[in-house]
């Protein structure tokens, strides 16, 4: 592979780079030899999804015929768009899916994450008492699929109690099955203590999500803390304690991470507290990474009551991630969570568009702010489920390994329709090149204009 005239994140402004890849190794990376007035090509490290349903998408726009095979969902549009709500119709789902429908919606969502740059993924498959394990069967089949293009990590996702509920012990049994029968296409084990009916059994969720992801040696990744309760329980802080009582950081493989997804009640604490809880991370050498999920977070979180007399002041709740990283020293990162669902009925999932929703999301309006976004969205994406870093924060050299990177392509010009008035000839606009990751975060490509190379 050849690639002329481009631009590298991590050399000076101006440089411009020829490359030749062969045998997955960089061979050549000279100074280019094309005509200084030619369109560059950006590469950029690729992106990822560190927190995404796998058997959830498109539930509410997929837009195909219902049949025996692919059900219809039309039923379960939101009325109200409340958490509970979207917890209640999914359920009502999870009860249609075929072995065909699971496939087709998780091989969209597979096929628009690739073009959109996406080459990793951490993806969740609830596994229940109704589910049992299609959607998981399901995922392997997606998994080996498109293992040429998406390196996809699946997660066994207890969303559904586990101890608390009269379906509380066969779920629990459903992931412990799952975990044995099917442990080799297993990365991670999941849970969401905050679904279980007291403290008592949230806290008992946990313990067992921990015991059970230190005894199988897969990743630990946490939906916790889904709200803006001031007077509602904190479930990091036994979290945190439990990970000390079971000993993770000496006993868990040093790739194996812990995630903490939402966790929106976190931005409701006073800094003191927040410092607190990573100086606790820190002292005990957990590898935490928080992921925040404005696109879900924002549409759920801060719901006005009934009650309510003052509704256009109330709180909006998503973790602060750039402050996270510059102001508390945490790990973490962005991620797209759901589309076309009750929990997310919008968008595409496209990491580099939520970037760029961080810039006014976040008041992130920097250089800095543009790089440590797209970090957010690729390397610290990566790192956060304990993938390597790729192509970010280092330069490229000869020699060393290629993997799959980011293209983003400049035009010279846009052409849009002639007056009538004035002629025939289709106007010709210079294109605005983008030659830098803050072209990229502030004003995002059309999809057409991006490819995964290598």
């Amino acid at each position: 592979m050849k690639l002329q005239n481009v631009i590298l994140a991590k050399e000076p402004s101006g440089s411009r780079w020829d490359l030749e890849v062969t045998d997955d190794r960089l061979q050549t990376k000279e100074a280019t030899k094309a005509d200084r007035k030619a369109p560059t090509s950006l590469l950029l490290p690729p992106l990822c999804h560190p927190h995404i349903h796998l058997d959830k998408p498109y539930i509410l726009t997929g837009n195909h015929a219902p049949s025996d095979r692919h059900p219809d969902y039309t039923d379960l549009v939101p009325q109200s768009g409340s958490f509970g709500e979207a917890l209640a119709n999914t359920s009502t789902a999870k009860e249609r899916y075929t072995h065909e429908d699971l496939y087709l919606r998780g091989s969209q969502l597979l096929a628009t994450s690739y073009q959109q740059g996406v080459t990793s993924m951490r993806a969740f498959v609830e596994l229940d008492h109704v589910t049992g394990t299609l959607p998981l069967e399901a995922a392997i089949r997606l998994q080996q699929d498109f293992s040429h293009l998406v390196q996809v990590q699946i997660c066994a996702f207890a969303q559904d109690p586990v101890f608390s509920t009269g379906h509380g012990k066969e779920n629990r049994s459903t992931i412990e099955k799952a975990l044995h029968a099917f442990g080799p296409f297993i990365d991670a084990l999941g849970s969401a203590p905050y679904v279980e009916q007291s403290e008592e059994d949230a806290i008992k969720n946990i313990d067992w999500a921990i015991r059970t992801a230190l005894k199988h040696r897969v990743h630990l990744d946490f939906h916790l803390d889904y709200n803006l309760d001031d007077s509602a329980g904190f479930l990091l802080e036994p979290v945190l304690r439990l990970l000390g009582d079971h000993q993770w950081s000496r006993l868990a493989e040093k790739s194996k991470t812990i995630v903490i997804g939402h966790c929106s009640h976190l931005t409701t604490l006073p800094v003191r507290k927040i410092l607190d809880i990573a100086n606790t991370i820190r002292q005990q050498g957990l590898p935490i990474h928080f992921v925040g999920l404005p696109t879900s977070d924002l549409f759920m979180m801060g719901r006005p009551s009934e009650k309510e007399t003052r509704p256009h002041s109330r709180l909006r709740g998503t973790l602060q991630v750039p402050s996270m990283i510059k102001d508390f020293g945490l790990s973490a990162c962005l991620g797209a969570n759901n589309v076309g669902n009750a929990f997310t009925p919008y968008g595409s999932c496209d990491p580099l568009q939520l970037a760029c929703w961080g810039v006014g999301l976040y008041q992130a309006g920097t250089v800095d702010d543009a790089e440590l976004l797209f970090s957010s969205v690729s390397s610290r994406a990566r790192e956060a489920i304990g993938l390597p870093n790729i192509g970010y924060g280092e330069r490229m050299e000869e020699g060393s390994v290629w993997r799959p990177m980011l293209l983003i392509d400049n035009i010279q010009t846009i052409s849009v329709p002639p007056n009538p008035k004035s002629g025939h000839v289709d106007i010709q606009i210079p294109a605005r090149q983008r030659l830098s990751i803050k072209d990229v975060v502030w004003d995002p490509p059309e999809t057409s204009l991006r490819s995964v190379v290598g």
